[in-house]
């Protein structure tokens, strides 16, 4: 290796790790703080949150390695150009793309490790993660209720409710609870308009308060037959308020070392994601395939012409009903708007599936394409870096620290805009997973081309000779030659 050439190298690395690892502070920092709720309180061990800040930081890691090679490379080039060690190099010969070749393989090389840690350590560290956050959630139960879904965390319980808000977390609004744990088999319905959950630090209880509900209960006896248990009685209430305690002491026993949740989209390496899209993508094919078979069947549609045949019209015009009479009009009418509420209704009630099979076909689809592009991130803002840095002839933490962030917001939204679209079915999964290379790759080539050509980031003569030209030329015609 020349003198140069480690020269180049020492002049990125030495920022670039300084970079890395603030950045990665402050990411693992940010999610902690997120977290920090869930934790504080709760017994949690200090080996154990040291576990969880390690499994964030292998997770953050492909996120900080293009935020460094992006911000250390605008800083190492345009300290070069400060210190006027670029016009050395030129007036010795030496071309700004023999420069910048070292840190093109390095960049090169750093998007391999990050196809690496996105490939093999992410989806290892987010399995962990998920795992350690969900077995958090079991110290409080509380915390791990979502609103809009059945709740099944809780044993002998599914409690669903349309809103959690205040302060704390605690109040509820539209709650429905239904009470699996009797022995004798009764059936148990609570709804509420609003309610609050009430429960102390290391109590084995957690308390319900509800409000301006009702209470429902059929009274069963074990072995009775379906005829005897449409007999039986059952007793209802309606309530201001009502309080239920529910015995969480289960929960706090569970280990928090326990492992249940697997086989996500962004738990699997690329490979596994690509063995699972078949199964998935033939599973929702089956089932487009069955509601087609359903919804053409509640049409009748292959009988339409059956039943035109066995109505006789009486004269043939081009307006199709008009080629029956009125009580037969009537009652193709009637018959129509039968069947297309019978469409309908088949439509609304698949409505919710058909969207949930579709929108996590697409969670892995995205995954996979997202995975490749993101790992070449490093190397697409490091073609914007360096030659930035190289124009802009500016180095230390001030103006590039700037830069650096408005253009990796720019690709953080721009990814995440098309990732968005591409699991809503608005773009393809192969569109949604590189809009932002697509979106950035146009700037990385300009400012290359700019740089090499020794030109700075905007000619403002460019923009201003032709204005110039047209008003000198202007007044020469206004000018009266003697």
């Amino acid at each position: 290796m020349k003198i140069l050439d480690r020269y180049i190298l020492k002049s990125f690395l030495v920022p670039f790790f300084a970079t890395f690892l603030i950045v990665l502070f402050v990411l693992v920092m940010q999610a902690l703080w997120q977290t920090f709720e869930n934790i504080a309180g709760k017994g949690i061990s200090l080996t154990f949150i040291f576990k969880f800040l390690y499994y964030t930081a292998l997770m953050i890691i492909p996120q900080a390695l293009p935020i460094g090679v992006l911000l250390s490379s605008i800083m190492a080039l345009g300290s070069l150009g400060e210190n006027y060690e670029f016009a050395a190099a030129k007036s010795a010969g030496i071309s700004l793309q023999r420069m910048v070749r070292p840190l093109a393989i390095l960049a090169i090389f750093l998007s391999g490790i990050n196809f690496l840690f996105l490939n093999n350590v992410y989806p290892y560290a987010v399995f962990k993660q998920l795992n350690l956050k969900q077995n958090i959630k079991k110290k409080q139960p509380a915390m791990a209720l979502i609103p809009g879904s059945f709740n099944t965390e809780i044993p002998d319980y599914q409690i669903k409710f349309e809103e959690k808000y205040g302060e704390d977390e605690n109040l509820l609004k539209k709650v429905l609870i239904y009470d699996l744990k009797s022995r004798r088999g009764n059936q148990k319905v609570i709804t509420a308009k609003n309610g609050k959950i009430v429960s102390e630090e290391g109590s084995k209880y957690m308390t319900f308060v509800l409000y301006d509900g009702n209470y429902y209960e059929e009274h069963i006896r074990t072995g009775s037959s379906l005829a005897k248990r449409k007999r039986m009685p059952s007793s209802n209430a309606t309530f201001k308020e009502y309080e239920m305690n529910i015995d969480i002491s289960s929960l706090s026993e569970e280990d928090l070392e326990d492992e249940k949740y697997k086989g996500r989209h962004n738990m699997l390496s690329i490979q596994q994601i690509k063995d699972t899209l078949p199964d998935l993508k033939a599973d929702y094919d089956e089932y487009v395939l069955l509601r087609t078979k359903s919804l053409n069947s509640i049409l009748k549609a292959n009988s339409l012409y059956k039943y035109q045949d066995s109505v006789k019209p009486k004269m043939i015009t081009p307006a199709i009903l008009d080629n029956f009479s009125l009580n037969d009009r009537i009652n193709i009418l009637n018959t129509s708007i039968t069947i297309a509420g019978r469409a309908a209704n088949n439509i609304t009630s698949n409505k919710s599936v058909f969207k949930f099979k579709r929108k996590n076909l697409n969670l892995y689809d995205t995954e996979f394409y997202n995975r490749i592009a993101f790992s070449l991130s490093c190397l697409l803002l490091f073609f914007i870096g360096a030659p930035l840095g190289s124009i802009i002839r500016k180095g230390g933490f001030g103006l590039p620290m700037i830069l650096a962030i408005s253009i990796y917001v720019i690709y953080f939204f721009s990814n995440t805009f098309g990732k968005n679209l591409a699991e809503e079915s608005s773009v393809s999964a192969l569109l949604g997973g590189w809009i932002a290379i697509f979106a950035l790759f146009p700037i990385a080539f300009l400012l290359t081309r700019r740089a090499t050509r020794d030109k700075g980031l905007f000619n403002i003569d460019t923009f201003t000779q032709p204005i110039i030209t047209i008003f000198k030329r202007l007044m020469s015609k206004k000018t009266p030659q003697i």
